[in-house]
């Protein structure tokens, strides 16, 4: 089956071609504005640029994405060793395709409908249109032979539209978020579109084991797939069915982060005066209990607000000897549910402020900013206790973070068993966020817990994210990927 555009390959003109290639919803750089009011572009912060850029500069690599404004084009470029194909969004993709189809479709649907996901076709028809583009982007300048490898939820039919394009290249596909269930996943109407996209890719990486499982299990019940251990083999007659006709596999590869990076900062002695001075600021409590998040409903904030106030109210904690500083990145400020989320947190802070603050201490501080790596990390180490309560979280790498910051075995942290962080962190308090009088006891849990005791497991921890950083991660899948399949497989 062939794709339903004409690529011309790069060795065949005179555009650049590159043997290893990364496809995502967003070019790894950010334009800023200097003082003279020149344009320059920066690298944006974040695990995936810091594990993917070293391979890309070892192997003459590229980065296919959006460059973050709508209704412009510009020419690829050079930005820190890095070839950036920049892909063009007008402001109506932004609306359909992301803040639509991506973001109010999949997202909820893939976080276990935490929300209810909205299904309109003028949705789906711009995301297919954009993964086109996409995969027009990536063929046109893919060497033969070339390694792709796209990244999450929102270009998922750009591997079968490669392979069908380009079927001598290698591609790979990461999936950032968790995948559901057959039950919920059996809701979305363009279920086998989806899957038949995902599994144009030789491998799909996923966080967790159970999220590998639940995609072979809705191969398997949505398209005419047969699933054999982690392979999905497409039928005898593949064109009948929108197959591809490759064998693709399914495998966890959980992300981390740059642990020696943390480690480094965290023994910055400005960071570290900087983390005595927020300490100072919040009056110096006997415990800090931190919680950092983009401001989403999957992150459990309200619950965790619950849980804190119930605490006071029982006192079981004291204004003044115990504080939480919650901060809250803004996330998708346009889409609906997250402006309803940012109002009801903002209430709940407001109500918990105005019952517990007393003139010298306040109970909650709130902080709806983004806040860079540097400042981060002194956040992390100010704190005695780290909060995450995601309700559904594919990773979550600032748990991870928190972890690898405090190098001198101190503090404890609270984990939702939801996250996929919770199967490699398993020396933390693990505590069902929907459970809010078991979210109480493990909070108190880790604020009584004995010095020696959250030693050991804060050591257990990080020797973990040092043996499995996202240099390791990313080493891993692309060797997975590398590697052809077992013969005794193809019959």
């Amino acid at each position: 089956m062939q794709a339903d555009f004409e690529i011309e390959h790069a060795s065949g003109s005179d555009k650049p071609s590159y043997d290893f290639i990364v496809v995502a919803n967003r070019l790894p750089v950010d334009r800023v504005q200097g003082e003279d009011g020149e344009l320059s572009w920066r690298r944006s912060p974040g695990g995936l640029v810091t594990a993917i850029a070293p391979v890309m500069q070892e192997s003459d690599g590229a980065w296919v994405g959006w460059h973050g404004a709508t209704d412009e084009e510009l020419e690829p470029f050079e930005n820190d060793g890095i070839h950036l194909i920049p892909v063009p969004l007008e402001e109506c993709d932004l609306e359909l395709y992301y803040e639509g189809f991506s973001n109010s479709t999949l997202w909820p649907l893939y976080h276990d409908v935490i929300v209810p996901p909205e299904f309109h076709r003028t949705w789906w028809d711009n995301y297919k249109k954009v993964n086109k583009r996409f995969a027009e982007a990536t063929a046109s300048v893919a060497k033969p032979g070339a390694t792709v490898w796209v990244q999450d939820y929102q270009l998922q039919l750009v591997p079968k539209l490669l392979r069908e394009a380009r079927p001598d290249l290698r591609i790979g596909f990461f999936n950032h978020i968790p995948f559901p269930s057959p039950g919920i996943f059996s809701q979305l109407p363009w279920r086998r579109q989806i899957l038949e996209g995902l599994a144009g890719a030789d491998v799909v990486g996923f966080q967790r084991t159970a999220d590998a499982s639940n995609f072979l299990r809705c191969m398997r019940r949505f398209t005419d797939r047969t699933v054999k251990g982690s392979l999905a083999i497409p039928p005898a007659s593949p064109g009948e069915s929108g197959s591809t006709g490759n064998i693709c596999r399914a495998e966890a590869h959980p992300i981390s982060i740059d642990t020696q990076q943390v480690a480094e900062l965290a023994h910055d002695p400005e960071i570290m005066a900087r983390a005595k001075q927020i300490r100072q600021e919040l009056g110096n409590p006997k415990t800090i209990m931190l919680g950092v998040d983009r401001l989403d409903y999957t992150k459990g904030i309200r619950h965790r607000l619950k849980a804190y106030g119930e605490l006071l109210a029982d006192g079981e904690i004291h204004v003044g000897e115990a504080c939480m500083v919650q901060v809250a990145s803004p996330s998708r400020e346009n889409v609906e549910r997250y402006q309803q989320l940012k109002d009801q947190v903002e209430l709940m802070v407001g109500n918990l402020n105005g019952e517990h603050d007393t003139m010298e201490h306040t109970a909650i501080r709130y902080l709806h900013h983004s806040y860079p790596l540097r400042e981060m990390i002194a956040l992390y180490l100010a704190a005695d206790i780290m909060l995450v309560t995601s309700l559904r979280d594919g990773m979550n790498l600032v748990a991870k973070e928190f972890v690898a910051a405090h190098t001198d075995d101190t503090g404890m942290l609270v984990l939702s068993e939801f996250t996929g962080a919770a199967d490699q962190l398993t020396q933390a308090v693990l505590v069902n966020p929907h459970d809010i009088d078991g979210m109480k006891s493990g909070i108190m849990r880790a604020l009584r817990m004995d010095p020696q005791d959250s030693a050991r497991r804060m050591r257990r921890m990080r020797r973990h994210l040092r043996d499995h950083d996202v240099a390791t991660w990313s080493q891993t899948f692309l060797s997975s990927l590398a590697q052809p399949l077992p013969v005794d497989t193809l019959v």
